[in-house]
């Protein structure tokens, strides 16, 4: 079996087939992602919102409070805010709970001009707060504020992939309006945003 460094010096190496059978989840939920723009009325429960929110960014290392999402720097500038119709949200990750930020129903400001994200039971909103970096006007902390939301987004996809729940990552928001809805932070930047619901 040949490793991958010996293939270092080739300016094209064929990789094999992706082994979509592989034992655990991983693969088949990559194979089975896909954007989804239309969803059932039906809430989520509990437990999925629960095990939704610790996949997009809780604490997998309780004795060092790390991520699931890494960040960069160790910065952990992402913060995962949870709009329903009820109310919106901010997710603590360290005691895995909501905490009320406003009541009633905003996932209109979320939706951004997209009627179908109304229709979505739920909405995860990524804001990065760049003034963990520092100096938030910077452009190298604006880029690590993206990636890092970025790597947010895909945890939030796999895990909907592979739980059979409907999203799509978005960066389309009103984000003047959310930021007064969130009680944001000049600082603290609205990056992307992903709808989630059950199959219509």
């Amino acid at each position: 079996m040949l490793s991958a460094a010996a293939f270092a010096a080739d300016k094209v190496i064929k990789l094999p087939k992706p082994n979509l059978n592989r034992t655990g989840a991983v693969m088949k939920a990559l194979s089975e992602r896909h954007s989804t723009r239309e969803y059932a009325s039906k809430a989520l429960s509990l437990a999925d919102l629960s095990d939704l929110l610790w996949a997009a960014n809780g604490i997998n290392r309780k004795e060092s409070g790390m991520r699931t999402a890494p960040s960069a720097l160790n910065k952990q500038d992402v913060d995962v805010y949870v709009v329903l119709p009820e109310g919106s949200y901010l997710y603590d990750a360290k005691n895995h709970q909501l905490t009320l930020i406003v009541a009633g129903d905003y996932r209109g400001a979320v939706a951004g001009g997209q009627a179908f994200v109304k229709t979505a039971p739920v909405s995860l909103v990524l804001i990065s707060d760049l003034s963990r970096f520092g100096d938030a006007k910077s452009p190298r902390s604006q880029l690590m504020g993206a990636m890092d939301a970025g790597i947010v987004s895909q945890n939030i996809s796999i895990f909907c992939s592979a739980a059979n729940l409907a999203t799509v990552p978005r960066a389309s928001m009103d984000n003047e309006q959310l930021k007064k809805v969130l009680k944001l932070k000049d600082s603290q930047m609205p990056m992307m945003n992903h709808p989630v619901g059950h199959f219509k």
